[in-house]
């Protein structure tokens, strides 16, 4: 059901205050998604498998207990991993690796392949 001429109205100015009264908090909430955030979580359970492994592999050798502990916090990580992942679906991660597909590695491999041609133009420029 369409919002009448006066409720769309009242929703205008509203948020034109919003806007106007902290233009921060504004911008963060236009431009934060829940593919962002469920990314950015996996992201921090990325680094808690890290970290695990880590303990699990340093304390293995003199500890069970802190080993087990290690472990405990690679299973967590993986299930916060498993969760997000799926509120990400199909959409959201190509939403959110679509920049970085399309930027990064072209730069990367870009900026080589031009620095080793600059480098053959200018030895060839020299030799003539």
């Amino acid at each position: 059901m369409p919002l009448s001429e006066n409720e769309q109205r009242i929703l205008q100015e509203i948020e034109q205050d919003f806007y106007e009264s902290d233009p921060d908090f504004a911008r963060e909430v236009g431009e934060t998604t829940l593919y962002r955030h469920s990314w950015r979580t996996i992201k921090w359970a990325l680094f808690g498998v890290v970290v695990g492994v880590g303990l699990l592999i340093a304390a293995l050798s003199f500890h069970f207990v802190l080993s087990f502990v290690g472990f405990l916090l690679i299973f967590g990580s993986v299930i916060i991993i498993e969760r997000n992942a799926r509120k990400l679906g199909r959409a959201g991660l190509a939403q959110v690796t679509g920049n970085i597909r399309a930027t990064s590695v072209r730069d990367v491999v870009g900026g080589i392949g031009d620095k080793a041609r600059q480098r053959r133009n200018d030895k060839d420029g020299k030799d003539s």
